[in-house]
Order: structure tokens, then C-alpha cells, then sequence
């Protein structure tokens, strides 16, 4: 029980890094000595000191160290990257033990770590609260054994199903809170996705307005580059990928990137924007383009609002596969959100 306590803080600390630890994982340390804490921290921003080194940084009597269990919610890396590998510090400090929550599939560690603090003669134990892990680190863990973007799938339809009205044109489905959130989300992901019908119907601006948080890089599908200059997509205010057959350029924040003839649209996306660091991507439609998703079985998360609101006839909602499960239902104001899991 001690040992959950301890990782569940360890936990706590990771999850202050969401929004500056990517593309690194996110990560916590706990440094116990009978029973105490003396020493705490996480990984705060990509390229600064890992949780190991600010946690060990934060213990005041150094000497205690040799007599200490570290809590660590990730495996110790093994590797010179941007910092020195955590598994030599923890080893230089001659920690007892060392409690580890996930290994770490990356190439460059994956079990290193846990091997050279074994053989350096600490106790090492892993496995513990694993699945909060995984779940915290869903994106890193996507995009190094999936070698994809963690892919969430969100549309809001109405209660007789349908996502738009005649002709696609966009209507209010869902209430003030439920949009609240919708931008909350967006200030998680890192990355935006459209495709040309949902662009040229709703001119949307795919920006944060409704929370406090950083705008994701838009993705824009515009095979024959269809959308106007003068649209918010193209507004030059934050970084945009745009996707095409037609030519390949740079144009102040805007990326405008040929696809290569006869190649899948959706898989050449998804390498570009790991490639870019781009670990996760929100994709708000339309039907369209979250079908293919859904056909194509390129997804991990979908997002559904259900509103109280009847239209008798529009654009359908996309179907759901018959595989995924749903894992949670909340009420939002009066729309009820469904948040199922591959």
C-alpha cells in the first residue's frame, strides 16, 4: 500500500509536465527514505533536466541516498540524449532501490536501464500501477510502438443522428459547455485535423478561444487546394500543414506539402506528423474524413456528443465500428459526451 501511495504521487508529478514535456513522455520521481519524502520532481519542459535529476536535485541530505527508494513512473534512461542518462545518476547515488510504473519501449532504452541499475546491485521492480502509466503516456507509447500519432476521433451529432444539416451546412448541436470543452481538448493535442468539406462549409478557425492554452498546429486535407486565400484556415495566425496533389511550399506559418501521386493520403499524414513531433492529432471532421479513419481502423479514441436537439434530415453521423468499446458516458450541461476506446 506504502508503494502505490508513493507512485500515485509520482503520477501526480508527471502529469504537471502535459504541457511542455512532449515529445518526451511525461514523467514523475519520488525519493523515499523511511518512510519520508526528501525529494520530489518531474519533467518539466523537452530538453531540461529529467524527473530523476530534479528529484534528486531536491533532497537536501544527499547522504541518504544510499538508503533510499526512488518511485519513478517510467524507466530510467540509458542513453546520452539531450541530457545524461537518469539510470547513471541513480546508479552514481548508490540508490537501495529503485520502483519503476512503466518500462520504456523506446529503442534506445527499452530495458537498458533496468539492467544496468540491476547490475550495478539495486533492487529493481517494475510494473507497478502500469496501466495508469500507459494511460498517462497513451501518446508516447502510441507513437513509439505504433510508429503513429495517437489518433482521437470527436463529432457531435444530434439525437436523431445526424452531425450536420442539409447539405452539410453547420448548425449548433451541442450547448456552451460541451464547446467549452471541445476547446480544452484542443489545447492537449498538439496537432488539428480537417478535411476540404468541413473547411469550405464552416470556415472554421481551429484555434482556442474558449479556454486558456496554446493553439494546436492545424491540418488542413485540400487535395486540389479548393480553399480560399482568404479563409481562417489560411489566416497565417498559427502554424498550418496543408496537404495537396498540387505543389509544395512555405508561406509564413502556412505549409503547404505535396503528397506523392498514387500514395494513401491518411498514412502519409500520420509519418509527417510524428516525424514533425507531433505525437497525438484531434480530428473534428467532417464525415468524411472521420469515416476513413474509422474504416481504415486508424484511431484510438472517439469523442462523441450526443445533443437533445431533432432535425428529421442532414448529414449523418459517421458508424461507429462494432469493435471498440465504450469506456465513458458524462453528461455535459444537456448533451451527453461517449468516449470510446479501440
Amino acid at each position: 500500500m506504502t508503494d502505490l501511495l508513493y507512485m500515485q504521487r509520482a503520477l501526480e508529478l508527471a502529469s504537471l509536465g502535459q504541457r511542455y514535456a512532449p515529445p518526451n513522455p511525461m514523467v514523475g520521481c519520488v525519493i523515499v527514505h523511511n518512510d519520508l519524502i526528501i525529494g520530489e520532481g518531474w519533467h518539466e519542459r523537452y530538453g531540461e533536466p529529467h524527473a530523476e535529476v530534479n528529484a534528486i536535485n531536491a533532497v537536501e541530505d544527499k547522504t541518504l541516498l544510499s538508503e533510499a527508494t526512488a518511485y519513478v513512473t517510467l524507466e530510467p534512461c540509458a542513453h546520452f540524449g539531450k541530457t545524461p542518462p537518469c539510470a547513471d545518476l541513480l546508479i552514481s547515488h548508490k540508490l537501495k532501490r529503485v520502483v519503476i510504473c512503466n518500462e520504456d519501449p523506446f529503442p534506445l532504452v527499452d530495458g537498458r536501464g533496468i539492467e544496468k541499475m540491476k547490475a550495478a546491485g539495486i533492487t529493481v521492480e517494475t510494473g507497478l500501477l502500469a496501466a495508469e502509466g500507459r494511460e498517462l503516456n497513451k501518446r508516447f507509447f502510441t507513437a513509439v510502438e505504433k510508429e503513429r500519432p495517437y489518433i482521437i476521433l470527436k463529432w457531435a451529432e444530434t439525437a436523431d443522428g445526424f452531425i450536420a444539416a442539409e447539405g452539410g451546412e453547420q448548425i449548433q448541436i451541442t450547448g456552451e459547455l460541451s464547446r467549452q470543452l471541445v476547446h480544452k481538448w484542443r489545447t492537449e493535442e498538439p496537432a488539428i485535423m480537417v478535411g476540404t468539406n468541413t473547411a469550405l462549409k464552416d470556415n472554421p478557425r481551429l484555434n482556442v478561444r474558449h479556454w486558456v492554452g496554446r493553439n494546436p498546429v492545424r491540418v488542413v486535407i485540400d487535395k486540389k487546394l479548393k480553399i480560399p486565400p482568404n479563409f481562417k484556415l489560411l489566416d497565417n495566425t498559427q502554424k498550418t500543414l496543408i496537404f495537396n496533389d498540387l505543389e509544395s511550399r512555405e508561406e509564413k506559418f502556412n505549409s503547404f506539402i505535396q503528397v506523392p501521386e498514387k500514395t494513401d493520403y491518411l498514412p502519409f499524414i500520420l509519418e509527417k506528423l510524428l516525424n514533425l513531433n507531433l505525437q497525438s492529432v484531434f480530428v473534428e471532421g467532417g464525415t468524411t474524413l472521420l469515416q476513413h479513419f474509422l474504416n481504415t481502423n486508424l484511431f484510438d479514441e472517439i469523442r462523441v456528443f450526443k445533443s437533445l436537439a431533432v432535425i428529421k434530415n442532414g448529414t449523418p453521423a459517421p458508424s461507429l465500428p462494432q469493435h471498440i468499446k465504450l469506456t465513458e458516458r458524462e453528461i455535459i450541461g444537456n448533451d451527453e459526451l461517449r468516449i470510446f476506446r479501440a
